[in-house]
């Protein structure tokens, strides 16, 4: 046979049939096959496969936090005691605590304190002087800007009870503030006596605005310089700049912050003690001081947890209120 004669060899026509079994590259066999390999018994393996690093925070959480909730929460049941036969065998009394506690003098003052406290403290004080610095250098020079964050975050790194001391020592009678005024002719008052709450309130400004002054600064450095300059040339002030571009830019930043310090002050409890004790009186007795009192100085570890129940339920709601204020589309 003649070379010419072989007839030569042709690919397949992209209108020809494809033949049944080809097992063409980049096609199922079987559409069957397919879906039941992507059904949900491999969508559960992938998805415990994703979830599996996350089970030893689980459990950590589990230990370390869900077990002291739930053992304070079954605890404020119950008539547990640091001695005596309710130390050693304590009994279930309902809501005797709660009973009792709501029926305390004691506690429509300390809950009031408590709220005059974290709203004065941290939502106002703590958060806009914090955003008020961070403003401020922002438009100062590097080595301003480096000695006023050194100063404000000086008192953040302080231990706690080393920051109280120092707090107590600036509001004592004879102690610093006192002495400033008196070099300028005035005599200050015993701040821990006639003002507990004041000065209390002042101390934990000048201990916590470090914390809001860095994640507005940080907040701050995110919003494009193009907008503000933009706002700039169509002859938008400072108030103005602030008001309708920045703040609504950094919205997540300042509400995930009220959040963070809220939850962080109302658990404040060493600052108070150190300065004041809760007193005089029950001046400046918050919850965190009152449930200390009840469950370790007078050994009633059921009605203190009852009392730090309630701090519980008062922090979870503010944090919701954060947390719905997170979500996208909240304006």
């Amino acid at each position: 046979m003649k070379p010419e004669q072989i007839a030569p060899t042709r690919g397949p026509n992209p209108g020809d049939p494809e033949p049944v079994g080809s097992g063409s590259p980049g096609r199922p066999e079987s559409t069957e096959g397919g879906s039941r390999r992507r059904g949900p018994l491999g969508t559960r393996a992938r998805t415990a496969a994703r979830l599996l690093p996350l089970l030893p925070a689980v459990l950590l959480l589990l230990v370390f936090l869900a077990g002291p909730v739930a053992w304070s929460f079954y605890g404020s049941f119950t008539n547990a005691a640091l001695t005596g036969r309710e130390a050693r065998n304590p009994q279930w009394v309902g809501l005797d605590n709660y009973i009792t506690l709501f029926q305390d003098p004691v506690f429509p003052l300390a809950l009031w304190l408590t709220v005059v406290f974290v709203v004065a403290s941290a939502i106002i004080g703590q958060n806009f002087l914090g955003l008020g610095i961070a403003l401020l250098m922002n438009r100062a020079n590097r080595v301003v800007g480096s000695l006023v964050g050194l100063t404000v975050v000086a008192a953040w790194v302080l231990p706690e009870i080393v920051a109280a001391f120092v707090a107590y020592a600036y509001f004592s009678k004879d102690g610093t503030l006192n002495q400033v005024l008196s070099a300028f002719g005035m005599t200050g008052p015993n701040w821990l006596f006639s003002l507990p709450m004041l000065a209390i309130i002042l101390a934990n400004v000048w201990r916590g605005t470090a914390f809001s002054m860095m994640v507005y600064r940080a907040a701050l450095n995110d919003v494009p310089i193009e907008i503000t300059e933009a706002a700039m040339i169509d002859g938008a002030g400072g108030t103005k700049r602030l008001v309708l571009i920045t703040i609504p830019m950094i919205k997540s930043s300042i509400t995930t912050n009220l959040m963070l310090i809220t939850l962080q002050t109302l658990s404040v409890f060493t600052l108070i003690w150190v300065m004041t004790a809760g007193g005089p009186g029950n001046q400046s007795t918050t919850l965190p001081v009152m449930a200390f009192q009840e469950a370790f100085r007078f050994s009633d570890i059921g009605y203190g947890t009852a009392i730090a129940t309630v701090m519980l339920l008062i922090g979870a709601a503010f944090s919701v209120v954060y947390i719905r204020a997170l979500r996208p589309g909240k304006g």
